[in-house]
């Protein structure tokens, strides 16, 4: 099908990978790749040296730590989704334990979990995502309140990565105090003195922060001079040793001429004093030297403990000097630097004095009207904290504790035995992995709708989570838009509850740069001319340049649609720029930067609404949000209106199946595809975490050439590599007898016939076998008192076969425990094993599917332990063990001929060992064993060769194939691992069988429908095609909106798009309109006209019961509509009896629990307000919560009698015991009235 693109300006680079956010943060963290002593340290390497080396506690042993090794995962990622395991690798340790005779070894850690696709994990057989946390970024930050007396206080705080917050701030009567982790507040001064020796006098301090002058006392001009100056030192009378003056006070005019006559030869004062702040504080400063402020701190940060002067100097060099508890990390260092204008180095983690005192020095410059106020929610001071910063967290907590259990086991345990296995214990890592991945905060079970919510649950930042806001507490302007969050965060995409503002999404093109904070691309241009640079192959680029919101704020940005000429000159004298939040027009030769795209400021979901620009952002943001919930359906269709963002988020979402490298296609199949030398397996029919089903299907044909990155197979919601969430319907905007009343929507017959809107959904039910105290329990057919009617459907181990059709209450599983509690006497054991358990008193634990499911059995799966494996089973599995070894074997022994072939080639010649003499090259008529011992003794270094050229390349084969062969001998280990040992099963659990039911959703009354524009709604009715509207030439229509829908809520993108659609379906082709670069409402007309269509997008409709024509022509066209989930088959619910409250003896809620439906205060008020006191009795205590009241009632519908007895309910009863339990005695007393 053609495609016309209406964009007018394009882009100047590509999509970048869109979960590049999780999957390059992951690899830095691990590593896995690099060389152990070429790794950097960050990450888990990070961790590990600064754990190591443990030393014990008098110094004699030592722990090291050489390199950590991650092996390759015991099991599939198919075979730890079905099992309930973690997809991990195997962590392991090289240690060396320093003692007289030192001990090296591997000590397993753990698993550390795998990440599949973009950025999953598979932990405990289910996918988990860890979202990004964006929090406030360590460093300082300056602020400003005003005071009730209308005065501005100014304040700062030092945040550091790990440790004390430092808090700063002006009282009112103008003293600077600090305040350290919310302790009470003392002087800032007493903090400096406390921090260095050198600060201790209050003259070295009034001289960080005042210029000093020395007056000479000797001439007359000193005393006018000296009159009420600020002296720096005390002054002391030289005869009689008395001070005179102390450091910081004003000279009083009566002192002067005293001073003159003196026999003082200078006097140091203050220049100028403009801000008497630090003299105000030194006055309120009880301490004059440093063992006196480490004392009053250490009293105000441990009120209880007796003051030692050692004590106070340890716990402050703890507190503030040692890198294991306060750190301001690189960010902080960076943003510390940045703010004073110092080039301190990044790798300088402690805080120094000369941070507090350049502090200081900042607020003074802000009392002074210089200096800016720090904007909190500005992105220059928000940071993103990505996987490997969040894993790494929780890890160090994990080691720390590591390493307390190595010292303590350092001193108990015997010196000759000891090895770094037994000091180690693993469970202590394992268990830190576990959380992080499995319960922590930010660890959540992927969103799997389909493709795109899968993505964006990737590309999420969150401010909640461990350190982060509370969302109780969280006020507006944290959850605003702000001016920074362009081409940073989307301003549209976020939650619509509590988590509004704190739950936001990544915009199309942001990174995250090497300190966490979020950059955004720019062309650079340089005087008013797109720049350009050469690029490593020569080729002539444009200049793109990468800023943080910071860098942002001073520098004038056009937007991307900014008039150029083909050589990239601006157009016109002036142009209009973004500067600091503001919109200004300034010379063209003064814009530094222009966007690289219109659609950069948005995320990617609004970037898949076409016309985006034409709707109000509140239904943007519906619009972004419902198609995350659109349900894969069972046959896929692009929309015919477009953004050109449906190929990027196909191929990124992780749903698909991407070509690896170039090649050609050498064989396809249903489930399988071949490409070169790779071979993709495709996922069939198999649930995702929300039940909807993913059927990956090859888009490719044999002899076809593919790139690396193109789509191969489709997976749920795309059609030939796009994502294609819904289906393209024609739409009329008209009422229709009230059936769209409210936004409801009326819906043709000819969807729900031609499966248009069907989905499939698959639901997994399972059931275990364990032994109990009575003895095991057991799969099987033979179940007491069922008829063999209800079984039918069941093979002879008791698993209902697949292809069956099932329906609610049907048996999936036969399963039977033990109920007798009396011992099996040796007769009874005898007959038991003779006639098994159909003699024997047990209950029938059946699996039978639940109400509300109805559909096919795909797939019955049946996992058991070795050791409780059956005697024939073990037997087949014998057999099988060899069979699969011996396939595998031939598979290496095929490689080990093909690498010899190539070699011979390359040598032209046989291969032929120097050392060793094996001649590798006669290999015919030798055994698969013989050629299998060849291959493990195979040393690339022995092969004869005659120059340096042939022995490369012998190197280079040996490598590529001895690569695959590896791959092969893993897979065989672990395949044969897995037939000697069995599946691995939960604690407990002997055998576990796992039952998946398709269902298939048609369109039925009561779904959710909505378009990408936020305009939703609920179908009211399906109506027969013959009497829906119909065209002219009899086209009936196949969905009625409401047009009462599009005014009120400013989404005319749906206008416009069912406009163009319409023309779009008349001469068959689709469009491409991204978003604020789309087609203009003058070439809508255009297309309207050229395809022969009213230019208004209006036309006459015809009632389908009558025949007439409607009074006025209606709005028609082609929109792309969605089902979503909210399904009315999931949410549909009834219930006669059920379960009861055990306190309150009312009926459970909700349709998991087979509740009933709560009868409120307002419904109460509802039948007060008409009187019915007899339906409102009956409610409140038969049908509610009076238990003998409901035996009575029900006594007296079977005896024919329809009498209402009501007693007192339950609930009543709790609240007389709830007083009773205040100590309150209430009784009631019976009186005739």
């Amino acid at each position: 099908m053609e495609i016309r693109d209406y964009s007018r300006v394009g882009d100047v680079l590509p999509v970048p990978n869109l979960v590049d956010i999780q999957t390059r943060s992951y690899r830095e963290f691990l590593q896995k790749d690099t060389p152990p002593r070429q790794r950097k340290p960050h990450g888990l390497e990070g961790i590990l040296r600064e754990t190591f080396p443990i030393e014990s506690y008098d110094g004699s042993l030592s722990l090291q730590y050489l390199y950590y090794e991650l092996g390759r995962p015991r099991y599939t990622a198919d075979e730890c989704r079905k099992l309930r395991l973690t997809y991990g690798y195997p962590l392991k340790l090289r240690c060396r334990l320093d003692k007289p005779q030192p001990v090296e070894e591997d000590v397993y850690l753990g698993e550390i979990p795998v990440m599949i696709g973009g950025g999953e994990f598979i932990i405990n057989g289910a996918e988990r995502v860890i979202v990004s946390q964006l929090h406030r970024s360590p460093g300082v930050d300056f602020s400003e309140e005003v005071h009730a007396s209308g005065k501005h206080l100014h304040g700062c705080r030092i945040i550091p990565e790990r440790g004390s917050w430092i808090e700063v701030s002006v009282s009112k009567k103008d003293v600077l105090n600090v305040r350290i982790d919310q302790s009470g507040r003392f002087p800032a001064t007493t903090l400096l003195r406390a921090m260095d020796e050198k600060y201790s006098s209050n003259a070295e301090i009034l001289r960080l922060f005042h210029e000093t002058e020395v007056i000479k006392l000797g001439t007359r001009a000193a005393v006018t001079r000296l009159a009420n100056r600020v002296v720096v030192g005390p002054l002391l009378n030289t005869e009689t040793g008395e001070v005179m003056l102390q450091s910081g006070q004003g000279i009083p005019e009566s002192l002067v001429e005293t001073l003159v006559s003196s026999s003082l030869r200078e006097v140091e004062v203050l220049k100028d004093v403009e801000d008497p702040l630090i003299l105000n504080t030194l006055a309120e400063d009880p301490t004059d030297s440093h063992e006196a402020a480490l004392l009053r701190i250490y009293r105000r940060l441990h009120p209880g403990s007796p003051p030692q002067i050692e004590k106070a100097k340890q716990f402050f060099q703890e507190k503030f000097f040692d890198t294991n508890r306060y750190r301001l990390g690189n960010v902080g260092r960076f943003r510390l630097n940045r703010k004073f204008e110092q080039n301190v180095p990044e790798d300088d983690m402690k805080i120094r004095p000369e941070d507090i005192v350049n502090a200081l020095r900042y607020i003074l410059k802000l009392r002074a009207g210089k200096g800016e106020i720090d904007d909190i929610d500005h992105l220059g001071n928000r940071r993103v904290r990505t996987i490997e910063e969040l894993a790494s967290d929780e890890l160090r907590k994990g080691f720390l504790k590591l390493k307390r259990t190595v010292q303590e086991r350092m001193s108990i345990k015997d010196v000759e035995n000891m090895s770094p296995r037994s000091l180690i214990n693993s469970r202590t890592i394992s268990s830190s992995i576990e959380y992080f991945f499995g319960r922590g905060e930010l660890s959540q079970v992927v969103d799997q709708v389909n493709p795109l919510s899968q993505l964006t649950h990737e590309r999420r930042l969150s401010a909640l989570g461990p350190g982060g806001l509370n969302r109780k507490r969280a006020g507006f302007d944290v959850r605003d838009v702000h001016t920074s969050h362009y081409g940073r965060i989307c301003p549209i995409e976020t939650p619509e509850g509590t988590n509004i503002g704190l739950i936001v999404s990544l915009s199309v093109f942001a990174g995250v740069d090497e300190y966490g904070f979020l950059v955004t691309p720019y062309r650079r241009v340089t005087k008013g001319k797109l720049a350009v640079r050469q690029d490593e192959n020569g080729a002539t680029v444009p200049d793109i340049a990468y800023l943080r919101a910071d860098e942002e704020d001073a520098v004038c940005i056009a937007p991307a649609d900014t008039p150029m000429d083909k050589q990239g000159r601006l157009l016109g004298d002036m142009v209009l720029v973004r500067r600091g939040g503001d919109f200004i027009y300034v010379p063209r030769n003064d814009v530094n930067f222009v966007d690289i795209s219109p659609k950069q400021m948005v995320g990617v979901s609004a970037a898949l609404i076409p016309f985006l620009e034409h709707n109000d952002a509140n239904r943007a943001l519906m619009g972004s949000n419902m198609q995350r919930q659109a349900v894969p359906l069972l046959t896929t269709e692009p929309p015919l209106i477009s953004t050109g963002m449906e190929k990027p988020v196909a191929r990124n979402s992780g749903m698909v199946v991407v070509a690896e490298e170039d090649g050609v296609v050498t064989y396809v199949s249903a489930d399988r595809i071949v490409v070169g030398e790779h071979e993709y397996a495709l996922r069939k029919f198999v649930g995702l975490s929300e039940r909807t089903c993913l059927n990956q299907k090859p888009i490719v044909r044999v002899g076809q050439s593919v790139k690396k990155g193109e789509v191969i197979a489709d997976g749920a919601s795309t059609a030939g590599g796009e994502l294609a969430l819904g289906k393209n319907v024609f739409v009329a905007f008209m009422p229709w007898d009230g059936y769209n009343f409210e936004d409801a929507i009326l819906v043709s017959e000819s969807l729900v016939r031609q499966d248009t809107f069907t989905s499939i959904h698959i639901e997994e039910f399972e059931v275990e076998i364990r032994e109990t105290k009575l003895g095991r329990e057991e799969f099987t057919r033979d179940i007491p008192n069922v008829s063999e009617k209800a079984l039918r459907n069941l093979d002879e181990e008791g698993i209902v076969r697949v292809g069956t059709r099932v329906s609610p209450g049907d048996y999936l599983v036969g399963k039977v425990s033990p109920k007798s509690k009396s011992e099996l006497s040796p007769e009874e054991k005898l007959l038991l094993a003779i006639f098994g358990r159909a003699g024997e008193d047990v209950k029938n634990d059946s699996l039978t599917v639940p109400s509300g499911v109805d559909g096919i059995v795909i797939d019955a799966q049946k996992f058991s332990r070795r050791s409780h494996l059956p005697e024939e089973q073990r037997q087949k599995d014998r057999e099988d063990l060899k069979k699969e070894s011996a396939d595998y074997n031939n598979r290496i022994v095929e490689r080990f001929r093909q690498m010899i072939g190539a070699m011979e080639k390359e040598l032209s010649g046989p291969v032929v060992g120097a050392q060793s003499g094996i001649a590798y090259s006669s290999l015919e008529g030798r055994s698969a064993r013989e050629i299998l011992e060849l291959e493990e003794r195979f040393d690339p270094e022995d092969v004869q060769t005659k120059s340096k050229k042939e022995h490369d390349a012998i190197e280079r084969l040996h490598e590529m194939y001895s690569d695959e062969i590896d791959v092969i001998k893993d897979e065989r280990d672990r395949r044969v691992d897995q037939l000697r040992r069995g599946d691995e099963l939960p604690t407990g659990v002997l055998e576990l069988v796992k039952v998946y039911v398709a269902t298939k959703r048609t369109l039925s009354v009561g779904d959710k429908m909505a378009g990408r524009h936020g305009n939703k709604g609920v179908i009211a009715k399906i109506q027969p095609v013959e009497d829906m509207p119909f065209l002219e030439d009899g086209t009936p229509v196949e969905i009625v909106l409401n047009p009462l829908g599009v005014p009120s809520r400013m989404n005319i993108g749906q206008v416009l798009e069912t406009h163009l659609g319409w023309a779009a379906k008349t001469l068959g082709y689709r469009v491409v309109t991204p978003v604020f670069d789309g087609v203009t409402e003058e070439k809508i007309t255009k297309c309207l006209k050229e395809a022969g269509l009213p230019e208004d997008g209006k036309t006459v409709l015809y009632d389908g019961r009558t025949g007439r024509p409607f009074d006025q022509k209606v709005t028609v066209g082609y929109h792309y509509m969605l089902k979503l989930d909210h399904l009315v088959d999931d949410k549909v619910h009834a219930r006669a009896t059920g379960p009861y409250s055990l306190i309150t003896q009312q009926p459970l809620g909700g349709k998991a629990r087979f509740g009933g439906q709560r009868f409120g205060e307002m419904e109460v008020w509802a039948l007060e307000a008409y009187g019915a006191a007899h339906i409102l009795q009956e409610l409140l205590t038969v049908k509610s919560d009076d238990v003998e009241g409901r035996t009575k009632i029900y006594e007296s519908m079977v005896k024919g009698e329809n009498t209402l007895k009501a007693g007192t309910p339950v609930s009543y009863e709790v609240l007389m015991n709830e007083i009773r339990g205040l100590c309150l005695n209430m009784r009631l007393e019976k009186r005739k009235i």
